[in-house]
């Protein structure tokens, strides 16, 4: 089996990268023009790495030609919610045209058979890394498959562009194309601006004398947070289920930034309450509805469900922070 992942410097993409290889496949990449890859230094002689512009449909084209995938993954997007503000229509423009792009190619190119492979067209599938942010301002929780979008963020809406795109290439064209409606989702390899990462690597600096404290927002706001590597596997489950469907991931329960800061703070020996300041700055407006997921259908469909414990989650990165700062100060000249 052969598959290309877009997006695979990333936090899913590198988890999707390792739990592929280790059963077997051949793995590609789309990767950006200097884009960072700490998160997949180690499997890079064990993959292929394609320099792609996801915007431009025969750079799209030429990456599919050189994968020969059996399977594609679009993990790839302007992925924090913030800064979508900033530049909305650049958000949902990529979303537009990264889909397009991928599922014209699809449709219309049968990708070359890979050396000593089997002749004969290939059964193509497609998945969509969708957000629970399509469902924004909610108008019931917990959301399910049946939940109406309701985005509040350019973020959000660009997945929407993105679910709605995929699910008329699977009703239009037969393409074996699904989205997975992932709510927030964490590990080690979370990217440094998103909150949970912000608290767990300033909980270590604190730890280490490197930092007096941390700002934070709404101590308050609560997020269905689960772990990465699982949520990577219920993405492969998708994608080998008898019949292309859209499933909701999530753990089904909320936790505040109160709890994540306590707890990375508490396994670091620190009270939270010492060091951790709120800034208005930072404080995003509140849902109306709760933002937590229903992944009743992925448990019933693809014998999935959330597994790792809350409290497990935050200790394993603040741990992994504390090791890379300890590392990182010991490799600096004096």
């Amino acid at each position: 089996m052969r598959a290309l992942i877009t997006g695979i410097t990333g936090q899913d993409g590198s988890y999707l990268a390792e739990l592929l290889l280790a059963q077997g496949y051949h793995v590609s990449g789309t990767v950006r023009k200097n884009s960072p890859t700490s998160n997949i230094e180690h499997l890079r002689s064990q993959i292929a790495l394609l320099e792609t512009d996801l915007l431009d449909r025969d750079s799209v084209m030429s990456a599919v030609r050189q994968a020969a995938p059996d399977e594609v993954y679009h993990l790839a997007a302007k992925t924090f919610v913030p800064s979508s503000h900033e530049d909305p229509q650049s958000v949902i423009e990529f979303a537009e045209r990264s889909v397009g792009n991928l599922l014209a190619a699809l449709k219309g190119l049968t990708p070359p058979n890979p050396p000593g492979g089997p002749e004969g067209d290939r059964n193509l599938k497609f998945f969509h890394a969708a957000s629970a942010e399509v469902f924004g301002d909610a108008t019931e929780s917990p959301q399910s498959e049946s939940t109406p979008f309701h985005p509040r963020s350019p973020y959000g809406e660009a997945k929407v562009v993105g679910f709605e795109l995929t699910k008329q290439a699977r009703a239009r064209d037969g393409i074996f194309a699904v989205s997975g409606i992932l709510f927030n989702h964490e590990s080690p390899r979370r990217g440094e601006k998103f909150v949970t990462r912000k608290i767990t690597r300033g909980a270590a600096m604190i730890k280490l004398g490197q930092a007096k404290s941390l700002e934070l927002g709404d101590l308050d706001a609560r997020r269905d947070w689960g772990y990465a590597p699982e949520y990577v596997d219920a993405m492969h489950r998708m994608l080998h289920a008898e019949s292309p469907e859209d499933f909701v991931l999530a753990t089904g329960r909320t936790h505040s930034v109160r709890e994540f800061c306590d707890i990375a703070f508490s396994e670091l020996g620190l009270d939270y309450r010492d060091y951790v300041r709120v800034n208005s700055e930072f404080v995003r407006p509140p849902e109306a509805m709760q933002l937590v997921g229903n992944s009743a259908e992925a448990k019933r469909l693809l014998g999935w469900e959330a597994q790792l414990p809350f409290a497990e989650l935050v200790k394993r990165m603040v741990n992994h922070d504390l090791a890379l700062l300890r590392d990182s100060s010991l490799r600096s000249p004096s």
